[in-house]
């Protein structure tokens, strides 16, 4: 397991491209808030999905009073977008309670929208708690080959991304998809993975936000990997997007600690792929619950 990478770049521009601009006026159409945001270079040629996830969660909890924290998000990936256009957030203040608030927005570019998100917000509440406990005998971060590391030198583009050009550092137990498939196709994995250097915030929101943009990196893995497949072999020749994404948030995590990211596949077909993660923090705390469906468009 490699240090953690204090050099700034990759990470530092995401969170550039997460301080989201607000703008005056109305939304284009006739939503209460208006935000814009820039992109950031991705593993593909357009606009990354967990970028705009992201940013549109921003966009709707620098809405709501600062004591109350997403606990669940619904979107819907309507379209490409252009790194090479600004993207706006028109936000709609649905409902303001005691407890809850909500929020939609759409992600507008080029007059179009690219993603439909819903997000409730809560108060800090006390109640009951439980939850499935993360797998025992996990390894630590420390002790497992991280992409840093697995890919430095290779001269290929996506390589070079996920080695050099991402914000986050992803180390697979067991081994990842990047050179080649699984020697033991499964529809589970286990992945640890954490933002690239210390993020220089306590902002609760914020570290959601960046959660929501590292999961996208790997939700549809585990189909890939039951697929007996890698992304090597998919790269280019198989046509994948993120169609919908749901998460739920249970308690506060740092993007900038190690998570365990427990994995399964349910089902692929009709040329989709449902994949499923429970999110564990170091201490065994469930954090987060995630759900995303993608095409996946593999030979039958």
């Amino acid at each position: 397991m490699s240090e953690t990478d204090t050099s700034g770049g990759p990470l530092d521009e995401l969170l550039a491209a997460l301080d989201l601009r607000e703008v005056e006026g109305w939304g284009p159409r006739g939503e209460d808030d208006l935000w814009r945001g820039r992109s950031v270079p991705g593993p593909g040629r357009r606009v990354y999905g967990g970028q705009v996830l992201a940013q549109a969660l921003l966009a709707c909890g620098r809405t709501v009073e600062g004591d109350r924290l997403p606990h669940s998000l619904h979107a819907y990936f309507l379209r490409e977008g252009s790194l090479d256009a600004p993207v706006d957030f028109a936000v709609e203040r649905l409902r303001d309670g005691r407890s809850f608030s909500a929020r939609r927005t759409h992600a507008i570019q080029s007059g179009r929208p690219i993603l439909s998100l819903t997000a409730s917000f809560q108060v800090d509440q006390p109640g009951y708690e439980a939850q499935v406990p993360m797998p025992d005998g996990v390894p630590a971060p420390e002790g497992v080959t991280s992409a840093f590391e697995a890919l430095q030198g290779f001269d290929h583009p996506a390589a070079r991304y996920w080695s050099e050009g991402s914000a986050f550092e992803l180390a697979h137990v067991g081994g990842s998809l990047y050179l080649g498939a699984a020697t033991d196709p499964r529809p589970e994995q286990m992945v640890w993975v954490r933002a690239r250097h210390t993020v220089d915030s306590d902002d609760a929101l914020l570290h959601r936000a960046l959660l929501a943009f590292a999961c996208d990196q790997v939700m549809l893995e585990p189909v890939l990997r039951q697929a007996g497949t890698s992304w090597l072999e998919v790269g280019g020749k198989v046509p994948m997007a993120s169609l919908d994404h749901a998460m739920w948030f249970h308690r506060d995590a740092r993007a900038d600690e190690w998570l365990l990211y427990v994995q399964e596949s349910p089902g692929a077909q009709g040329g989709r792929g449902l994949g499923l993660a429970r999110v564990y923090d170091r201490s065994g705390a469930l954090v987060a619950s995630i759900a995303q469906e993608g095409m996946v468009r593999l030979p039958g």
